[in-house]
């Protein structure tokens, strides 16, 4: 009987349903964990913030908000290094602005100057 046209199209029919309910179920896992990823990475920036606050004056802060309006990359490289600076206990107290500009200037990549010459 198996020789039916009917059954062999609803089973046809069938199979492409399980297919696509199977398809769903993987992208809502994948989903599923793209949250939890979100999730972690917003803990960390928070952590991130936190310290952040402990260990910089309202003047520095101020300062590295200003550079990260500008340069984002270069901003998230001077508070990497500020929290490094941290765990390992060399900043005693809070880094004032002072301290914040001289951290800027070493961390600042050279300058590429172009010398242009007009004969």
């Amino acid at each position: 009987m198996s020789g039916n046209p009917d059954d062999d199209r609803l089973e046809e029919l069938r199979q492409k349903k399980m297919q696509e309910l199977q398809d769903q179920a993987e992208q809502q896992q994948q989903q599923g964990g793209g949250e939890a990823d979100e999730a972690a990475r917003q803990q960390a920036e928070a952590q991130k913030d936190a310290l952040l606050r402990k260990f910089l004056t309202d003047g520095a802060r101020q300062r590295l908000n200003a550079v990260q309006m500008s340069k984002p990359d270069f901003a998230e490289q001077v508070e990497q290094q500020v929290l490094a600076l941290a765990q390992s206990g060399r900043i005693q107290g809070q880094i004032d602005e002072e301290q914040m500009k001289s951290i800027l200037k070493e961390l600042k990549p050279d300058s590429k100057s172009f010398d242009i010459r007009r004969r």
